[in-house]
Order: C-alpha cells, then sequence, then structure tokens
C-alpha cells in the first residue's frame, strides 16, 4: 500500500512484473527496479503475496537466508502489523493453512481471538437491548483475547525452520525506521479519525502533531519496535503471562479514553487468567472436491472452508466453462445465497455448537440443496436453511434467518517456497482500525473480534450458534484456501479480507481461474459480486454499471446495489519445473505486492 523509504527492506528483495491479457499468453517477464508494487511475478526460490510491498519483502528477505514457507509467512504478517496496523497485528487473531509438501498434507492453525471466560450470551445486551454496534466497537467490551502471537508461534514450533527472534527482525526494523504513507494508509486514518480522537494513545501514534499522516512522510512506531524487541528476547509468554499481557488487560479493562470527547467508553472484564489460558487449535482442514481437484480450508470456527466448500459441491454439476456470463453469475449468486443460509444456522466454535461439519460438505447435502437453483427464476432472500444431517431434495431445515454483520477489514499473505511448502494465512482486527485503542507506550491497535458474535438471535425462532459464551470463537469467515491436484501437490492457495465477502470473493476468484480459464491475476482482478442471504446481491463497479449484463440478471428476478471495492486477494500458483507465480490486486486497497526470491528474467 506504500512505497519504501530507502532503509527499507524491499531494497532485499527483487520482486518480477508481468503483463497478462485474459486467453493470452504472458510475455517475457520484466524485473521491477522501481519502488512501485507490481501485482504479479514469476520466478523461482519461493513467493510471497500481499498487500503491501514493506510486508511481501520482509518474507521474500526470509526465503533468501534459507527459511521455509512459514518462517517467510510469520515474518510477512509482523511486517504488516506495522504497515497495516488497522487491519491486523499482535492485539488480533486468524487462521493459519499450511502444506508441507514432504507429506503432501494440509494442516491448520485455529488461532481466532476468545471471549472472556466471564463472557456470557448477553455480553453486548443492556436493558434488554443489544448494544448498538458502533458503540460496541470502540470499547473494551468489543476485546477478544489476542491469538496472533500463539499462532506464530505455534507455526514455527511445529512446521518452521527459524526462532521468532530471527522472523520478527524484518518487522521490527520496518517499526523502528518507518515506511512512506500512501494515499490509502491516509483514507484508512482519516475514516477512523474522529474515533481515534477518543483515544489519546491511539491519537499519538496515528494522528502525529495532531493531524493525518502526510503522503510521502515517513511514518515509524518506536513502540512497536521495542514490543517487537521484547517478543523476541521473551517470547509470546510476554504477552500471555508477562508485562505486556498486564498492558492489554489493563487497557482493555479500563480503556485511555480522553475525558472531554464524551465518549463512553465501555470497559471489558479481560484477565490474566484469559491470556494464559488461551491455546491455539491445531485441528484438521476442510476438504471437498471441485473438477477432480482437493480444495482444502479452514473448519470451524471459522465458516469459510464449510461455505465455500458447500457452494463449490452446489456448482460441481454445472459446467461453468461454458455458460454465459449472466448464467455464471446467477448460479454463482445462488449458489453463495444458499451456502449462506447454512451457515447462519449451523456453524459456530465446535467447542460450544454441534456442528455438522462433515455433512455440510457432503456432496449428497449440496445436490439436496442445487435442486432449489432455477435458471430463470431467483431465490428469495432470506433462504430457509436445509438439514445436513437428513438432506432432503430441494428441502429446508426451519426458518429463515438473515446473515448478521461481520467488519469488512483483515488482510490475507500467501507464501510458498523452494521445497513446495506452501501458507495461506488470514489475519486481523476485525474492524479497519480495530477497536480504535492503542495499548499504550506498546504501538498496536486491539482487536473488536467479539462483535463477530451475533449480538441477539438474528431470528428468536431460530437456534443461533454464534451467541456470546465463556471462551467462546466468535465466528469467522475467513477462507485461506489451498487447492491441491490429483498428486496432492499445490494448484494454487489463496485467500482475502473482507468480513463475510472473503467467501465470496475466494470462491468467485475460485471459479474465475479453474472454470472460466482466468489467468490468476486476472480472477483476482475481475469485478466482484457478493451474495450472503440478503435480498440485494453487491457489485463491484465492473459489473454494476454494465448495463446489459444488469439487466440479463434482473429480467428473472436478481435485484443489485453497487459496493466500491469487495476483498483483497492474493494467491500463489505453482507451475511447472519448481516455478512459481505469485499474483495480488491490481487495483483494490492500493494493489498488492507479488514477489519471488529469483525472477525469471
Amino acid at each position: 500500500m506504500r512505497r519504501p523509504v530507502a532503509r527499507n527492506l524491499t531494497v532485499l528483495a527483487v520482486s518480477a512484473a508481468v503483463v497478462v491479457s485474459v486467453g493470452g499468453a504472458a510475455p517475457p517477464a520484466a524485473q521491477s527496479t522501481g519502488g512501485e508494487k507490481t501485482p504479479l511475478a514469476v520466478g523461482y526460490g519461493g513467493a510471497v503475496s500481499s498487500v503491501d510491498r514493506d510486508a511481501s519483502a520482509a518474507g521474500i528477505e526470509v526465503l533468501r537466508k534459507g527459511g521455509n514457507a512459514v518462517d517467510a509467512a510469520v515474518a510477512t504478517a509482523a511486517a504488516l502489523g506495522v504497515t497495516e496496523p488497522y487491519s491486523a497485528g499482535i492485539g488480533g487473531g486468524g487462521y493459519f493453512v499450511y502444506y508441507d509438501a514432504k507429506s503432501r498434507t494440509v494442516r491448520t492453525i485455529d488461532g481466532r481471538e476468545t471471549a472472556p471466560l466471564t463472557a456470557d450470551k448477553n455480553l453486548f445486551v443492556e436493558n434488554g437491548k443489544p448494544v448498538p454496534f458502533a458503540q460496541a466497537v470502540s470499547s473494551g467490551l468489543s476485546v477478544g483475547t489476542p491469538g496472533t502471537p500463539a499462532t506464530w508461534q505455534t507455526a514455527l514450533d511445529r512446521w518452521g525452520s527459524k526462532r521468532l527472534a530471527s522472523v520478527l527482525k524484518p518487522a521490527e526494523r520496518l517499526a523502528r525506521d518507518g515506511f512512506t504513507v500512501d494515499e490509502t494508509f491516509r483514507s484508512q486514518t482519516a475514516s477512523n479519525e474522529t474515533r481515534f480522537r477518543y483515544f489519546p494513545d491511539t491519537a499519538e501514534l496515528f494522528l502525529p502533531g495532531g493531524r493525518l499522516p502526510v503522503v510521502g512522510s515517513t511514518f515509524k512506531n518506536p513502540d512497536l519496535a521495542r514490543t517487537y524487541a521484547e517478543l523476541a528476547r521473551k517470547g509470546v509468554g510476554a504477552l500471555y503471562r508477562g508485562d505486556i499481557g498486564r498492558d492489554v488487560v489493563d487497557t482493555v479493562n479500563k480503556p485511555p479514553v480522553d475525558p472531554s470527547s464524551g465518549w463512553n467508553a465501555r470497559p471489558g472484564d479481560l484477565s490474566e487468567r484469559d491470556l494464559a489460558a488461551y491455546r491455539t487449535k491445531l485441528q484438521a482442514p476442510t476438504r471437498s472436491s471441485y473438477r477432480g481437484l482437493g480444495v482444502y480450508s479452514m473448519a470451524p470456527s471459522s465458516s469459510g472452508g464449510t461455505t465455500v466448500g458447500e457452494a463449490l459441491n452446489i456448482l460441481e454439476r454445472t459446467d461453468l466453462s461454458k455458460v454465459s456470463q449472466a448464467k455464471y453469475l446467477h448460479r454463482y449468486i445462488e449458489a453463495s445465497r444458499i451456502a449462506f443460509a447454512d451457515r447462519g444456522r449451523w456453524v459456530g466454535d465446535p467447542a460450544f455448537e454441534d456442528v455438522p461439519t462433515r455433512e455440510l460438505l457432503s456432496q449428497r447435502f449440496a445436490d439436496s440443496r442445487e435442486c432449489l437453483i432455477k435458471d430463470d427464476a431467483v431465490l428469495t432472500s432470506p433462504v430457509a436453511p436445509g438439514d445436513p444431517r437428513d438432506p432432503k431434495a430441494c428441502g429446508s431445515g426451519g426458518t429463515a434467518a438473515p446473515t448478521t454483520y461481520e467488519g469488512d477489514s483483515t488482510t490475507h499473505l500467501t507464501v510458498a517456497d523452494k521445497w513446495g511448502n506452501v501458507v495461506a494465512y488470514t489475519l486481523t482486527i476485525e474492524q479497519t482500525g480495530g477497536s480504535g485503542i492503542t495499548v499504550p507506550g506498546r504501538g498496536f491497535i486491539l482487536n473488536n473480534e467479539l462483535t463477530d458474535f451475533s449480538f441477539t438471535p438474528a431470528n428468536p425462532a431460530v437456534h443461533d450458534p454464534n451467541l456470546p459464551g465463556p471462551g467462546k470463537r466468535p465466528r469467522s469467515s475467513m477462507s485461506p484456501t489451498i487447492v491441491l491436484d490429483r498428486h496432492d501437490k499445490p494448484v494454487v492457495a489463496l485467500g482475502s479480507p473482507g468480513g463475510a465477502t472473503i467467501i465470496t470473493t475466494v470462491l468467485q476468484t475460485l471459479t474465475g481461474f479453474l472454470d472460466r480459464g482466468l489467468p490468476l491475476v486476472d480472477a483476482i482482478a475481475a469485478p466482484r459480486a457478493s451474495q450472503r442471504n440478503a435480498a440485494q446481491t453487491e457489485l463491484e463497479p465492473g459489473l454494476y454499471d454494465n448495463a446489459g449484463l444488469r439487466k440479463q440478471l434482473e429480467a428473472i428476478g436478481h435485484s443489485f446495489k453497487s459496493n466500491p471495492e469487495i476483498g483483497a486477494a492474493t494467491g500463489v500458483q505453482r507451475l511447472p519445473g519448481g516455478k512459481w507465480l505469485a499474483a495480488a490486486e491490481t487495483v483494490r486497497r492500493g494493489g498488492g505486492s507479488a514477489m519471488v526470491v529469483r525472477p525469471v528474467r
């Protein structure tokens, strides 16, 4: 999202840019010599793709020094905590999907934040009514126990080759020396300026001199550099059982709000016991079969794997490669609508809810839902859920309920190494700017992840599996995904930020790449539609402004509204001969940064 200053990491990495036209062959790769980001790189030795050039360069630096994909993923994520502090950081959580080339298996880490052990279903209820969402976000009440540091340590312990102290060095240096502010960083700060001013420590850090950061200026975060240095010396126990953690608890339970602001920053009830009790979860991925390929992603507490997987299973019976664009979009939209209906009824934290993960991903259940789709009509949302435990053709399993709101921030990175290992990692602090509360002296913003819970049931007549509970993980839509071929070797890995639109972004990018024959960078760049069991489908301008296409779809009952930007995907693709292709956004969020260790020349 920004150009690096001269002393930054990007001098240590080289990327290659290739322009690819849909259906056309790629011309010879051209090495990038400037400071601008490039959305496509092809070459050897490993690949990194993220939204930010400095962050991708951190991962490439680790790969060049002999680290593997896991080491590089942690380094990239730590750097994103510096340059993308409103989307991710050690005050948040996420989901880590890893492909091990030696065993040809996929494994995952659930690093989702958790509610305090004192929380109950009425966490966001006052006087019998739900707390207004905007008030809940910027409060200690919204902050869950961070999972990101534990995720990094778990990944490194299980599959990494380097120590945490080693892979944090690029990010520590970046925080100390600074990065160059671009328009996206400034605009994100501007959109949060009012609430940032509620909290003096946030305003001091992100509104230097009381003003918005100037495009082209160097932004430094020495507090975060010191925090990373402390984690490097003491390990993540410094957060879960040490001084950093005590500072987090004090901040959550007594938010340092400016008294003159008049803002009611409701206190949370996080304890040192909550931090000490936090554990990541090593768990099997979801798996669905699509066009003879294995699609692997996150199982609950994320709804990403089950919802993307169910939608793919619904689409499996239609040859999307040969249909018109209108029919392709119609089928994709309706499959998304149905999968979101089932997500809302059945998916929550499996430690608290009976989640029928295997049944949701069965082809039998998908077939029972696919028969609802008609080529000349549109389903009416909210669609009622089906019952995956007892599928009946075109049947439903209960009363319909609308999809609840989920924040639209987050970030995603994708990494591959020279040995063939791959990581798809989505991490977040939830809203853009999280809770808005910076831990004093620590340089990072705390998450507002607990607002991903349903404050009250979406429909009182329908069981809601996503109500708060003690130590419970709120449902997520994060969908880091790795696709394997028949020999269990990687085809493509990808993911996206975007709240609940993550699911539709990953689904549409996969079908664009696998079915429509788009090169990966074009599948990522294609204009997006997002249907989440709502009355209207959101369209980016590239689709909304296509009057002829809209007319065809509206003629059979679709209703649309415009969304200027949906998601910000990154991905890597395995090519023959040990070569990798890294791809990122061309425009969204200011464009992404794709890099390889040794570019094709």
